[in-house]
């Protein structure tokens, strides 16, 4: 079931470690020999969304059921506002729970859905008109779910999981059996939920779009640990390593004291002097005045842009892109400026 941890959300207070909102601290979850969390330490103020973004594998999940009740740690705390939650259940901890599958009441329509979590009283129809509103599915009361398509069982399933008001929501990989344009425009509403609803959030994903569109700060995992955590600025403009540069899309690294990366220091307002730039795609693009000359490997058009592999001396083979319409033969040559947007400094 999808969200519906429900119950008193009344805490027993025993052991205040000082947080607001989510405290994870120390956290450890093993599953025989492996440890699948590792000593993670984390926090979530109130009305904060978070995304964990990593690979499949890499603890994201087992965390997000820890912090649930639905795994047990083998050590470290989970808090509410500094309450230890190790004895709490599952039941007792006021959080919610959303799944990429939704988990709908086959023999409930959409209503009966919504207001599950509700409690029956002359104000039940209201706020499950108004959850429905707020998720984009105004009028759809009466609706068989059967008859839904997938975007619209994940808008009931959130519907649902914010209809008991849960002090945390936790979801793992919402989106991630719909489509990729599909997902694309449930990420952006679900943003808008969320922060319509001041609701505190803990979202899974592997998806580093979909962990752009939705969160105010980003915790990368990897091997049951934090590489980093940032707001989506800082983590694009500042990966702490090559490894979280290279999970985000950075395709190419090269010294910055490289003979080759000239170009790249004078695009920086103060260029580094150490360690590795990384290059995301898009971080040349076609220009006649650019510092950079490159030959044409392949050109292809993706969603109304240009974009070209180029073989670029020092760099290697890289993704560029190139206005609208723009067409070149392979092998051909081609000036590229740099664009600094594109470009990160990490730590070798």
């Amino acid at each position: 079931m999808d969200g519906l941890i429900e119950g008193p959300t009344d805490v027993p207070q025993v052991r205040r470690l000082g947080v607001r909102g989510l405290g994870v601290r120390d956290l450890v979850v093993t599953y025989g020999a492996r440890r699948a969390v590792d000593g993670v330490d984390l926090d979530v103020p109130p009305g904060q969304v978070l995304a964990l973004l990593g690979p499949s594998g890499c603890g994201k999940s087992s965390l997000l059921r820890a912090v649930a009740g639905l795994e047990r740690p083998a050590a470290g705390h989970v808090t509410w506002d500094g309450a230890d939650l190790g004895p709490v259940p599952v039941h007792r901890r006021g959080f919610g729970l959303l799944f990429q599958d939704g988990q709908l009441f086959a023999h409930r329509d959409v209503a009966g859905n919504v207001g599950y979590g509700l409690p029956r009283g002359a104000g039940r129809a209201g706020e499950v008109a108004r959850l429905l509103d707020l998720v984009g599915l105004p009028g759809s009361q009466q609706r068989d779910v059967a008859t839904l398509s997938g975007g619209e069982r994940q808008r009931v399933a959130l519907a649902r999981s914010l209809a008991p008001r849960p002090r945390l929501l936790l979801l793992d990989e919402p989106l991630s059996a719909l489509d990729r344009a599909l997902r694309e425009r449930l990420a952006t509403d679900l943003r808008a939920v969320l922060e319509t609803t001041g609701t505190t959030a803990v979202f899974v994903t592997h998806d580093q779009d979909e962990a752009f569109a939705v969160a105010d700060r980003i915790a990368v995992m990897a091997a049951g640990r934090l590489s980093q955590v940032a707001t989506p600025a800082e983590l694009w403009r500042a990966p702490a390593s090559a490894a979280v540069a290279r999970f985000l899309g950075y395709e190419a690294f090269l010294p910055v004291d490289e003979p080759a990366a000239a170009p790249l220091r004078a695009a920086l307002a103060r260029g580094p002097h150490d360690g590795l730039f990384a290059l995301a795609p898009g971080a040349l693009v076609v220009h006649e005045d650019g510092v950079v000359t490159g030959t044409v490997r392949r050109l292809h058009t993706r969603r109304g842009r240009t974009e070209l592999e180029v073989d670029v001396p020092g760099l290697g083979l890289l993704t560029a892109r190139a206005p609208v319409g723009w067409w070149a033969q392979a092998g051909q040559p081609v000036r590229l400026a740099v664009d600094p947007t594109a470009l990160a400094h990490v730590p070798d």
